[in-house]
């Protein structure tokens, strides 16, 4: 539709340029003003604005003159037609994309939203992609939102601190907020304006100032990310423990088809909800993977849990495997 229109205005912008010539030319010929004159008597003519002629008009040149008005009316209406009609569906094009983005949003349930979608947006949302996460982005920036939008991506465009932004990404519904931001004011503004409006919802901000961090935390963040920090820590191990980085930079989650490490939460361990031991529930056997840790309900890290160690409600496991075996673990404890 939209490729119909454009070409009507092509034709409609190729016939005024068309009939400027022909007035330009018809009274340079006909009365045989100069080129300016011509122009000129062409525009007053076509504009009706009513000055005054350049001289006293011949018969032939009135004649002339009323095919010229009459072209240029049938003309400059089919302009304003083509254009109108341009304009009035590029709104109506608008306002259904709006519409279905709210719809798409509206169906999404747990999903994460990610405001900024700068360098560490891009990260997260590769990461969040690669695991199949449903998530929505919060961008102010309307060039970087029309570079991206056919990938597929959901963007909410507006001030990821308005609470009209993020109810529009469906924060009410929403499972986690990553708020990667380049500026730290920005950032503890969001995750001030998203605790409000979702006591339950896992936050996740981005900080760059030591100072930023524990202020961030007390806004109502679960984490504070200083990318910085852990750039700086990664290339000194590189060259502490060079194998042990390169190693771990393996086994990290790269995309879908090359996940090594996997976490279950109780429920799907033990769906009957039924605490049982690693020994009795046998990860290894049942699927090839290795519990590496375990996540107590309160929080805590246990690194190589013992076989006899109680799996309690609200904990998780985390386990190390092949892509292979991290399948057949997923397949296996399924949802």
């Amino acid at each position: 539709m939209f490729g119909l229109i454009k070409s009507r205005i092509y034709v409609a912008i190729l016939l005024m340029i068309a009939i400027l010539i022909y007035g330009t030319v018809g009274y340079k010929i006909i009365m045989e003003f100069s080129w300016i004159d011509s122009i000129y008597m062409t525009v007053i003519t076509i504009s009706t604005v009513g000055f005054r002629e350049v001289g006293r008009l011949s018969d032939l040149a009135k004649l002339f003159t009323v095919t010229l008005i009459v072209s240029s009316v049938v003309i400059l209406g089919y302009a304003v037609k083509v254009i109108s009609e341009y304009f009035i569906s590029q709104n109506s094009v608008e306002r259904l994309k709006k519409k279905q983005l709210k719809h798409k949003i509206n169906q999404l349930k747990q999903h994460v939203i990610v405001c900024g979608y700068g360098r560490n947006g891009k990260q997260a949302v590769q990461k969040l992609k690669a695991y199949g996460k449903s998530f929505v982005i919060i961008e102010r920036d309307e060039e970087v939102i029309e570079r991206n939008q056919n990938e597929g991506l959901l963007f909410v465009k507006g001030n990821a601190n308005e609470d009209e932004i993020l109810e529009e990404a469906g924060i009410l519904e929403a499972g986690t907020l990553i708020s990667a931001l380049p500026k730290d004011a920005d950032n503890l503004f969001v995750v001030l304006s998203a605790r409000q409006l979702n006591k339950d919802l896992q936050i996740i901000s981005r900080a760059s100032e030591d100072t930023s961090y524990k202020k961030i935390k007390l806004a109502g963040a679960d984490n504070v990310i200083m990318p910085d920090r852990i750039g700086g820590d990664h290339m000194a191990s590189l060259v502490v423990v060079p194998d042990l980085v390169e190693f771990l930079d393996n086994i990290q989650l790269s995309d879908s088809e090359n996940v090594n490490v996997q976490e279950i939460p109780f429920e799907n361990v033990c769906k009957d909800e039924v605490e049982r031991t690693i020994r009795e529930i046998d990860v290894r056997r049942n699927t090839g993977c290795t519990i590496i840790g375990y996540k107590t309900p309160d929080g805590r890290y246990k690194v190589n849990p013992e076989a006899d160690l109680l799996i309690e409600k609200g904990s998780k496991l985390i386990v190390i495997g092949t892509p292979h075996q991290i399948k057949n673990l997923n397949e296996y404890y399924s949802d």
